[in-house]
């Protein structure tokens, strides 16, 4: 088992996701939307997130992966998209992690080019010293600077979401 030094604790995960909870139920109030969580990694995040939200809400996953390493504009496709109808709709997309932002991007081009009224953004990790483009989550639940991070649904090849802490992963 490869050595992790521990960085955000599951307590300080519930505060958190309660008070996202909470500032998003105040934002949407007596607002339908959909919430659309990002496979695989933002699973156990969007279900802490969604029974926090006090809103009338449509649930929904969608999966993105790229071609290669590779993560440059045209790189990136679905493989699982949404299932519910977007036209229309507000849409608060749940992730895990945002550094680069690009997959970010790609997804609120896909949703605004399908009809999505709104999309908003609800990440549970914002590391913006690798920030590529210009994109700002609307909540964001802890800013952590560098490293590798496992844990609480973050993996490194399929492996440490199960730990209910964050880690750093130590080389």
């Amino acid at each position: 088992m490869a050595d992790k030094e521990l960085v955000i604790t599951r307590e300080e995960i519930v505060r958190r996701v309660k008070e996202l909870g909470a500032e998003i139920s105040r934002d949407y109030e007596n607002n339908r939307f959909l919430v659309v969580g990002i496979l695989n990694g933002a699973f156990m995040f969007t279900a802490d997130l969604v029974r926090e939200i006090k809103c009338d809400i449509e649930i929904d996953f969608i999966r993105v992966a790229s071609y290669g390493m590779d993560t440059t504009a045209g790189t990136l496709r679905f493989t699982k998209d949404i299932e519910l109808e977007i036209q229309g709709k507000d849409i608060l997309i749940v992730e895990d992690i945002v550094d680069s932002g690009r997959t970010m991007m790609y997804l609120a081009n896909s949703f605004a080019e399908r009809g999505a009224h709104s999309i908003r953004f609800c990440v549970l990790i914002d590391k913006k010293e690798r920030r590529e483009v210009d994109l700002c989550p609307d909540y964001i639940g802890f800013e952590v600077p560098g490293g590798f991070l496992v844990g609480y649904g973050l993996d490194c090849r399929e492996q440490f979401r199960h730990l209910p802490d964050i880690y750093h992963l130590q080389e």
